[in-house]
């Protein structure tokens, strides 16, 4: 259950680059990650003035919000009644952050979310928004919830709250301790939850007064709610002078700015302690007085409630790195939604880029074995010892190299190329690959490294800053420190003088790191890098020599640099870098044979406009990773991306795929030319990609291509299968078999690719008698005639023939492979199971005269209904008794007859005996570029001792297997020469065998084998 907003606001400061916070917010919606049903109104909403406060951005963003729903309802003047059934959440992004240039909103956290559909970066943002909706506000009445997003909030998923009954205003609080509220706002309360008063930084005596009985206080976490009633009297306000200057309104109507808090000015005039006169008087100047007083008379008759969650915790963003570092690297409680990792959306190599000697013989490597610079599986993941300690962070990062990461140390946004030691206490962020030289050997410990994205006049530069992880950014220099040394020390070591920072006039008590002009920004003859802010770290000889260009540069305080960081770069630049790492991602994914699905990554390509740079990255894979499997997946995956392109739209993803145009590439494929092919692929598809319906008919085409390649790799097991020639039946005598039925109970199929590559699959079925028969047949008889003779019969061996097919040359075969191809599956079973090898340069004439001295004719019948669904698999060697099959891991599957799914299947060997080309994504179906193949199979894996030695039954899902022909016609697979036990008359609808549940196995990489289609009907 999440509660369902109507409209979703967030407020930003003037100047704040409000249309590249309103694209994050339709980026989350187009990712899903508002949820199903997200708002229809999705708003970023600019503060009228620089300092407007929380509650006049409150009474600026509610108006805005009325005003849409009004359009909306038709209303021609904003109406109130608009927010008697809106649910609003409003977010208030707040004062700059000095350690995120994009604010405390859009702070990324240490998370991945597996379970996502679009793969993206966590923000606290998305944590604040998953814990209202999912959470806090569940169950809440119609209103308005106000939120600050300069907290990390962690909620139980069920606070708790009770709503019946509610009137008024309601604040949420977390108990917390008493240390902890003296630099904080507290709530005095009653026994009933009434607020009597808000206490900020009060005194010992007065935060105790607020304890409850088990010591804690409930601390105020920026959290409110105003019911419909409530919210509809605060909107009245804006057009009551001086509130009116807190709106847009006020802005357009010339009135002059006036700044409000939502809780000292808004909320604390409905707590019951407090008094008329001593409310008013407790504003600061003659307009802020009079707002207060317009306040009193619209809000004082709504009651002021508290709900106090237990379990849940509160964590104020301050300017303290140390607090930021540490809140970045510890595991949120176990109440969170969260859960942080070391490693975040980040591409991180294992190993040192050019390892010594000394050091490949500690790592295990031999002496003359070369370990390139740019593995994407770890060369020696047993003895490499980690590069990241325990206690660190890297979010949205890639770190090529030896880039080692001590405890206690943060990375954010930064490309780095190593070798680097980063020592503890650290947080480095927005750092391009381009600064790694000057790191190298850079002794970095207990600093706040950064660099920004700056905009003076229209002209975009990179700026870098640097601080101390102990320093405080307005303290008087006097007092303070830099680099977590006093200013005098850092002056004595470096040659800066104090007039260097700062103008002569200015006050010493204002004097301080924010104003201290110590960042270089443009210099006149050179370009500036992040050397020129490293060397305020060198020892006294080295600093000498940079002290003159330093000087010599244009550079600005922190507290100048604010107003010109230019957040949308910014934004831009961190999804830039984590498409990069995305495309690193899926080279690691798709080499290593990854049990890991891209298609959440995929989406978010798609939905952020980098689909160009994953197709590329998917080209390259699949055209030089030389392996088929890998190849078929990656095609897969661009089959994704085109579909994901169409965005729902263009028709079904099923359809054919023998278009002409993409013949030529087909035919490099099939003639094992990957590389070739890919090229080929991917020039036809910029002719694809205009309009979603082309650009679903491409995705079949690569499909198509995809089936191609998985043929082939599913092919290569043939080698673990052997033939051998045994005693041929006299002519015209007839092998005949029977098989039941199968019901799938589960998971139908979810074990065919392309859904295998991305989820795995597993099927449970069971083998049933129908009317007390096996309702499924076919038998074999040799003839004089050199043709292959493919007979459909009725119901029954006795009934009348429907169809019938003569082949006489190799020609007759070819579309063995098209699942709608008269006698396709007959003539698949001729090929899988070897009686006629194809292609071949011998007719068919040729091949059955000296293999077996004539023809076939082969008879398929089956009583089940068309369509019914029910379907079987008989042991298709067994109806071939010119050839004895055996393979390392088991008997063939079968051939699943007319009367439901079409399809020939037969063992692959197990991985860990495979050869190269008979990898872990073997089981496969097999089809050519017709269509989507598709068909249903159960997961298996043929292993142990009797499958190895050939002997017994293997017990596989919800069919018994045998290694010998002769042992299944024994065992109840029955043939004229030795029926078999039959069943029990009257028997009906038999169970025959128990589902195996150990097939439903989860489908790992490498540890799992694929079963063999050839050329099936198409979904």
């Amino acid at each position: 259950m999440a509660a369902q907003w109507s409209v979703l606001l967030l407020t930003c400061q003037r100047g704040g680059c409000v249309s590249a916070f309103q694209r994050e917010l339709e980026a989350r919606r187009l990712r899903g990650g508002l949820g199903p049903r997200p708002p229809p109104l999705l708003l970023a909403v600019e503060d009228p003035w620089a300092r407007l406060g929380s509650g006049g951005a409150t009474l600026n963003a509610l108006l805005v919000a009325a005003e849409h729903l009004s359009a909306r309802a038709g209303c021609t003047v904003v109406s109130s009644d608009v927010l008697r059934e809106a649910r609003i959440l409003i977010l208030h992004m707040g004062r700059d952050f000095s350690f995120d240039d994009c604010g405390r909103a859009f702070t990324c956290l240490p998370v991945e979310e597996p379970g996502a559909l679009a793969e993206a970066l966590v923000c606290n943002l998305d944590s604040l928004l998953a814990t209202m909706t999912h959470r806090l506000c569940v169950g809440s009445p119609p209103g308005v919830w106000v939120c600050s997003t300069d907290m990390l909030l962690t909620m139980p998923s069920a606070p708790g709250i009770d709503w019946d009954g509610f009137q008024g205003v309601r604040v949420i609080a977390v108990p917390g301790s008493q240390v902890y509220a003296r630099n904080h706002g507290v709530y005095l309360a009653d026994e009933q939850g009434l607020v009597h008063d808000i206490i900020y930084k009060g005194t010992e005596a007065q935060i105790q007064q607020c304890a409850g009985p088990n010591g804690t206080v409930p601390l105020v976490c920026g959290v409110v709610f105003f019911s419909s009633d409530a919210a509809e009297q605060l909107l009245a306000t804006h057009v009551i002078p001086p509130l009116d200057a807190c709106t847009y309104m006020g802005l357009d109507s010339g009135a002059p700015p006036i700044q409000l808090s939502l809780f000292f000015d808004i909320v604390l005039c409905m707590a019951g302690g407090m008094m008329e006169e001593d409310f008013v008087k407790g504003g600061g100047d003659t307009r802020v007085r009079s707002a207060r007083s317009v306040l009193w008379t619209a809000l004082r008759a709504f009651p002021l409630s508290m709900a106090c969650i237990p379990d849940a915790s509160y964590d104020y963003m301050t300017t303290s790195a140390s607090n930021h570092i540490h809140s970045l690297t510890l595991l949120p409680r176990s109440a969170s939604h969260l859960r942080f990792c070391k490693t975040a959306h980040s591409h991180v190599d294992v190993r040192p880029s050019i390892p010594s000697l000394a050091h490949t013989r500690f790592l295990g490597v031999a002496p003359g074995c070369v370990a390139g610079p740019r593995s994407h599986v770890p060369l020696y993941p047993r003895q490499q010892p980690s590069l990241l300690e325990d206690g660190s962070s890297v979010t949205n990062c890639l770190l090529e190299g030896a880039v080692r990461l001590a405890a206690g140390s943060v990375i954010q946004h930064c490309h780095l190329q190593g070798p680097l030691e980063i020592g503890p206490g650290c947080l480095l962020s927005g750092l391009a690959a381009g600064s790694s030289p000057a790191l190298q050997g850079c002794p970095l410990r207990d600093i706040v490294l950064q660099g920004h994205h700056v905009r003076l006049d229209n002209l975009p530069c990179r700026v870098f800053t640097l601080t101390g992880r102990l320093d405080d950014w307005q303290s008087p220099a006097d007092a303070a420190t830099y680099l977590n040394v006093p200013w005098a020390e850092f002056f004595h070591r470096t040659g800066i003088q104090e007039g260097d920072l700062w103008d002569a006039e200015m006050p010493r008590r204002s004097r301080c790191l924010l104003s201290a002009r110590l960042f270089p920004v443009l210099h006149a003859c050179e370009a500036l890098g992040l050397e020129d802010v490293l060397w305020l770290l060198a020892p006294a000889a080295v600093a000498g020599e940079r002290l003159a260009r330093w000087r010599a540069a244009w550079r600005m305080s922190w507290q100048e640099l604010l107003p010109c960081l230019d957040k949308a770069a910014e934004l831009g630049a961190r999804r830039a870098l984590f498409f990069l790492q995305g495309q690193r991602k899926v080279r690691r994914v798709l080499l290593g044979r990854q049990d890991s699905s891209l298609l959440p990554l995929i989406r978010s390509a798609v939905h952020e406009g980098y689909h160009e740079a994953v197709l590329g990255t998917l080209d390259d894979v699949a055209s030089t990773a030389g392996d088929t499997g890998i190849a078929a997946r990656a095609l897969a995956c661009i089959a994704d991306v085109l579909g994901c392109m169409a965005r729902g739209e263009g028709g079904l993803r099923s359809g054919p795929a023998a278009n002409r145009e993409w013949a030529s590439a087909f035919r490099h494929l099939e003639s094992g030319d990957i590389a070739s092919g890919v090229q080929e692929l991917a020039a036809e598809r910029q002719k694809w990609m205009s309009r979603p319906a082309l650009l679903v008919r491409a995705a079949r085409h690569y499909e198509g291509a995809e089936q191609i390649l998985i043929r082939q790799a599913v092919m290569s097991s043939c080698q673990f299968v052997t033939v051998r020639q045994v005693e041929l039946p006299p002519l015209g005598h007839w092998v005949q078999v029977t098989c039941p039925a199968r019901l799938d109970l589960s998971g139908g199929w979810s074990d065919t690719p392309p859904i295998t590559y991305e989820h795995g699959g597993a099927v449970v079925d069971v083998a049933v008698l129908v009317d007390g028969c096996r309702p499924i047949g076919a038998r074999v008889r040799r003839i004089s005639e050199l043709e292959l003779r493919l007979v459909s019969l009725g119901g029954t061996p006795q009934s009348e023939a429907a169809v019938e097919l003569v082949c006489r040359e190799l020609e007759h075969l070819q579309d063995y492979c098209q699942p709608h191809a008269p006698g396709a599956l007959l003539k698949a079973a001729f090929i899988c199971t070897q009686v006629v090898q194809f292609p071949s340069q011998k007719p068919l004439r040729v091949q059955l005269m000296e293999s077996f001295g004539g023809g076939f004719e082969v008879h398929t019948w089956s009583k089940l209904p068309h369509g019914s669904g029910l379907v079987s698999r008989c042991p298709g060697p067994a109806c071939a008794p010119c050839r004895h099959q055996q393979h390392p891991g088991g008997s063939g599957d079968g051939i699943t007859v007319p009367g439901g799914r079409e399809g020939c299947q037969h063992r692959v060997p197990h991985p860990r005996r495979a050869a190269p080309g008979a990898e872990a994504h073997n089981r496969r179906w097999l089809a050519g570029p017709g269509g989507r193949a598709c068909a249903q199979h159960q997961n298996r894996e043929v292993e142990g001792p009797a499958a190895a030695q050939g002997g017994g039954a293997e017990d596989l899902g919800a069919h018994r297997f045998y290694p010998d022909p002769q042992q299944s016609l024994a065992a109840g697979v029955h043939g004229e020469d030795s029926p078999g036990p039959q069943p029990a008359p009257g028997c009906g609808e038999e169970l025959v065998c128990q589902a195996a549940l150990r097939s439903a196995k989860r489908r790992r990489a490498g540890e799992q084998c694929r079963g063999v289609c050839a050329g099936l009907e198409a979904r």
